[in-house]
C-alpha cells in the first residue's frame, strides 16, 4: 500500500533515517489516509531519543519531552515527533507512572488505543500493521489493541473516544471492547472536564451525532452527562411530537450542520422538558416554560465542562429562544433580531428549522413556511440597513448630553426608548427626528 506523505513529513522521516534511526508516520494520519480522508495532523514516531531529535532539526519545541515528544517546526507547520515508548503502570486512569523508551516499533504500537490507530507507515517499509488495523478498517470495527480493559484502565478517556470514533467513522464498537466500556465507564469520573469537553464536541460535530445514544446505552452519559439520561423515555403525547424527548433530540441533532454552537444548542434545547412536563385532563402533555429551564441546564453543563464564555453565551441564548415563535412581519422580525442578536439570528432560524423537522408532520408545512418567511424578512432588514441595535441608532449618548441630559440611568433609558421606537418605525431613525423627540420629552 502506498500513502502520499506530505513533503515536510517525508523530510522529517528521511532526515531521521539518514542518521540511522527508524521513523514512521503513525496513528490517525495513517488511518485517515487509508480511508481517503484528509488527516488533521501528521504525527511521527521514531527510534531516536528526544535529545537526538532536537540535534537533527533547527527549530523544535519541548511539548511533552518527559513522554518523549518533541515538536518539529518547519515553516509555519508543526509536527509532533515521539520516541518509541512503553508506558509503565497507570495509577489514575490517565497518566503512566513512568515512560520507558524502546527501540521496538511494535512495542510502541502495542500501547495505543484502537487497532485502527496502531498502524505506521513510511515509503521504505510501507504499512506496518501488527494488530489488525486494516482488517478492522475493512470490517468497520472499533476494537482495542490487545486487552480492552487494560487499554481503558490506562486512560479512561479512551472509553469516550471509542464512541467518538464510532460517530466520526460510522463504525460499530466491537463486542468485547463494548463490554469493557460498560464495565469501566464509571472511571470517566477521573478525567478532567476539559478532556471530556474536547471528545464530546468531536462526537457532536461528527457525521453521526446520534451516536450519543450509544454513549447512553454503554453507561457513559450517566457519568459525564446525566441530564441526557433524564430525557430518555420521557414521552411527548402531543400532536406536535412523535418521539420521546431524547429521540426527538437525536433527530434534531442530525438536522443541523456540523457546527459546534448549533449542535450543542440542539443537544440542550429540550433538557428542561422532563421537569416541566404536565398532562391535562385529555391526556395531552404540555411543557410550558421548558425553554428557560433548558437554558439554565445548558449553562450549568457548559460551565461544568469548562466551555469558554463565548460558547456559553451563544448556546444558552439560542436554547432560551429555540421555541420563540412569531408571525413573520418586518416589525416582529426586527424585534426578534434585537432580542436574539443580529449575528445569532441565522443560528436561531437553523435551530427552529431543525426542531420543526424533528417533530410530527402536524402543521409542519405551516411552521417551515413561517421560518422561511422570517429568513426572507431578516435578509431584507439587513439590506435596508434598518436599525435593530443601539449601535445602529442615529443618535448616541453624546447627542443626548448635548441636549442637556446627564450621564446615567435616565440617558440609558432614553436611548432604549428611542431604539424601541425606531424598531417599530425604521423611517424615524434620523438624527433630527430623534433629537426633536427628546426635546419634547425634556420639555425644551
Amino acid at each position: 500500500m502506498k500513502i502520499e506523505l506530505p513533503k515536510k513529513v517525508q523530510m522529517i522521516i528521511q532526515n531521521l533515517q539518514l542518521h540511522g534511526y527508524e521513523a514512521y508516520a503513525v496513528g490517525g494520519c495513517v488511518r485517515d489516509s487509508i480511508l481517503a480522508r484528509r488527516p488533521e495532523d501528521w504525527d511521527i514516531t521514531t527510534s531516536a531519543k528526544p535529545e537526538e531529535i532536537k540535534k537533527l532539526f533547527r527549530r523544535t519545541v519541548d511539548t511533552g519531552i518527559e513522554h518523549g515528544t518533541v515538536t518539529v517546526l518547519i515553516g509555519k507547520d508543526s509536527f509532533e515527533v515521539t520516541t518509541y515508548r512503553i508506558d509503565g503502570v497507570y495509577e489514575d486512569s490517565r497518566h503512566p507512572k513512568e515512560v520507558i523508551f524502546t527501540n521496538q516499533l511494535e512495542e510502541d504500537l502495542r500501547r495505543r488505543d484502537f487497532t485502527i490507530n496502531a498502524m505506521a507507515y513510511n515509503d521504505e517499509v510501507r504499512l506496518v500493521d501488527v494488530f489488525g488495523g486494516m482488517k478492522d478498517l475493512n470490517h468497520h470495527l472499533i476494537r482495542c489493541v490487545g486487552n480492552a480493559e487494560e487499554r481503558f484502565s490506562e486512560d479512561a478517556l479512551r472509553i469516550l473516544r471509542a464512541v467518538r470514533f464510532s460517530a466520526q467513522l460510522n463504525f460499530p464498537i466491537e463486542e468485547q471492547t463494548a463490554e469493557a466500556v460498560k464495565k469501566l465507564a464509571p472511571s470517566l469520573k477521573n478525567i478532567s472536564a476539559e478532556r471530556i469537553q474536547v471528545e464530546l464536541v468531536k462526537l457532536l460535530t461528527s457525521n453521526h451525532p446520534e451516536k450519543i445514544q450509544d454513549a447512553y446505552n454503554l453507561g457513559i452519559t450517566k457519568v459525564i452527562l446525566p441530564e441526557w439520561d433524564a430525557m430518555v423515555g420521557v414521552e411527548q403525547k402531543t400532536p406536535h411530537h412523535k418521539y420521546d424527548v431524547a429521540e426527538h433530540t437525536l433527530h434534531a441533532l442530525k438536522n443541523v450542520k456540523k457546527d459546534k454552537i448549533l449542535r450543542l444548542t440542539m443537544l440542550f434545547h429540550d433538557m428542561g422538558k422532563p421537569s416541566m412536563k404536565t398532562t391535562d385532563e385529555k391526556g395531552v402533555d404540555h411543557f410550558k416554560g421548558h425553554a428557560l429551564v433548558s437554558e439554565e441546564i445548558a449553562r450549568k453543563i457548559l460551565r461544568r465542562l469548562k466551555f469558554d464564555n463565548d460558547t456559553v453565551k451563544k448556546v444558552t441564548r439560542l436554547v432560551c429562544y429555540h421555541d420563540y415563535r412569531i408571525e413573520a412581519t418586518p416589525k416582529n422580525v426586527r424585534r426578534a433580531m434585537n432580542r436574539i442578536g443580529v449575528e445569532l439570528f441565522p443560528y436561531y432560524l437553523a435551530v427552529r428549522m431543525a426542531d420543526v423537522k424533528a417533530q410530527s408532520p402536524y402543521r409542519r408545512r405551516e411552521k417551515i413556511e413561517n421560518i422561511v418567511a422570517m429568513r426572507e424578512v431578516y435578509q431584507e432588514t439587513l439590506l435596508n440597513g434598518d436599525c435593530v441595535t443601539l449601535r445602529d441608532l442615529a443618535v448616541g449618548g453624546r447627542d443626548l448630553m448635548a441636549l442637556g441630559m446627564q450621564p446615567g440611568r435616565e440617558l440609558g433609558s432614553m436611548l432604549s426608548e428611542l431604539l424601541e421606537w425606531v424598531i417599530d418605525e425604521p423611517e424615524c431613525n434620523k438624527k433630527e427626528i430623534l433629537c426633536e423627540y427628546v426635546k419634547e420629552k425634556l420639555g425644551l
